[in-house]
């Protein structure tokens, strides 16, 4: 008897956490698995941020917040909007989370209804379009290839909204891709945008400052669509605080008011002490979120460089983020002792199981000729990777 819900079964398997999940089993085994499938950093919170949450405890902050989050915490998220990045919010227009994917869901279901068309440009983070399934909405496929380093087009964009059309999601820097958008390019969506005042935009801007470009360009800069884009942020990736769930929205009032409304019913509001650590992470030095900037370009050009010479993958160079999303479709086809890779599911299995690397298949973030790798980890780790990935797939030949 399966009495699950409809709603629950329409959505698939987190295939980063499937394949993060895997990668724990065979180390548990004793294999020597390098897990490149994480989408976390590998670095410890800033020591300013764990003794302020330390203090939180200490002084006894142990009790409900508000269900949007602390004054204090919302203030401090709009003096960082305003100093980084020169948009002017008011704490009514921030609404903190357990985390930028609770944002982002709060967002979808505050926003979207039955039969609603959300565009989700591919490759996609995972959840994008299940989140749209969940509020019953209809995700809007826009395909965007290597050949245009993953950014879709203004043109695209046009010819993807209709009049069902409700939001679409931009994501820059870019999970899986590493892909930035330029402040020419998020222009020319902008003026598309512009012409269909019944479309919302969901900027996750995550990664905003790991980056290589230098400066981060949030779309909601432009003033002709500041009453339509829904920021989403946090503190997970860029101070290093996967595990602190801390994320929140920058929106219109009205959406921020909803996504609270919603937030007060099924969670609350964030932990106490994980607001009084992202609030530290905000007023505190930023020093060390440039010195993991610094680590992570590091590794991507190491990264970069290692694969770039595997015969059969083509490699993206990335200007953000910590992953590689190279091509692999030159090897669907071949075997290797009885195993035939048809897609990058089988692909990223081969990899697990022949070369002990744990990656991503790009077929659950809607690029099915890819494979996701990070590099938040060690050069000694990613030197060992990507020999032992060149020699399992040297390993794959035609069979006739």
């Amino acid at each position: 008897m399966n009495d699950i819900s409809n709603r629950v079964n329409a959505l698939s398997e987190s295939a980063t956490l499937v394949m993060s999940q895997k990668s724990s089993e065979l180390k548990a085994q004793g294999v020597d698995v390098i897990n490149l499938s994480v989408g976390e950093p590998d670095f410890y919170t800033p020591n300013h941020i764990k003794e302020a949450a330390k203090k939180a405890i200490d002084n006894n902050f142990t009790f409900y917040t508000p269900a949007s989050g602390t004054l204090d915490l919302r203030k401090a998220i709009c003096k960082k909007l305003q100093t980084e990045n020169g948009l002017s919010y008011t704490p009514n227009q921030i609404v903190c989370s357990n985390g930028a994917k609770q944002a982002i869901c709060n967002t979808i279901l505050a926003i979207v209804n039955k039969g609603d068309e959300v565009i989700v440009p591919a490759p996609y983070w995972v959840s994008y379009p299940e989140m749209v399934k969940l509020a019953e909405g209809i995700p809007v496929i826009v395909t965007a290839g290597i050949e245009q380093d993953f950014k879709i087009t203004a043109k695209q964009l046009s010819q993807a909204i209709t009049e069902k059309t409700k939001a679409v999601f931009i994501n820059s820097p870019s999970n899986p891709t590493g892909s930035v958008y330029s402040k020419a390019e998020l222009k020319a969506l902008a003026d598309v945008l512009i012409k269909h005042k019944h479309v919302y935009i969901i900027s996750d801007e995550i990664y905003e400052h790991i980056n290589y470009v230098g400066k981060h360009e949030s779309i909601a800069q432009f003033d002709e669509l500041t009453d339509r884009v829904i920021i989403v942020n946090g503190v997970s990736k860029c101070y290093s605080m996967t595990g602190w769930r801390s994320g929140w929205i920058a929106a219109p009032e009205w959406i921020a008011k909803a996504c609270g409304k919603l937030q007060g019913q099924y969670t609350s509001g964030p932990g106490s002490i994980s607001q009084k650590a992202a609030q530290a992470a905000y007023e505190g030095s930023q020093e060390e979120v440039e010195t993991m900037r610094k680590a992570f370009e590091r590794r991507k050009q190491l990264a970069f460089s290692l694969l770039s010479e595997i015969d059969g993958l083509e490699v993206n160079n990335p200007q953000g983020a910590f992953y590689l999303f190279p091509k692999c479709s030159s090897f669907y086809g071949k075997s290797y002792n009885g195993q035939t890779i048809e897609d990058s599911d089988d692909l990223a299995i081969y990899l697990l199981e022949e070369a002990h690397v744990a990656c991503v298949a790009g077929g659950a973030f809607g690029a099915p000729d890819n494979i996701r790798l990070s590099y938040a980890t060690s050069d000694e780790n990613l030197k060992e990777a990507v020999k032992r990935i060149n020699a399992a797939l040297l390993q794959l030949k035609v069979e006739n």
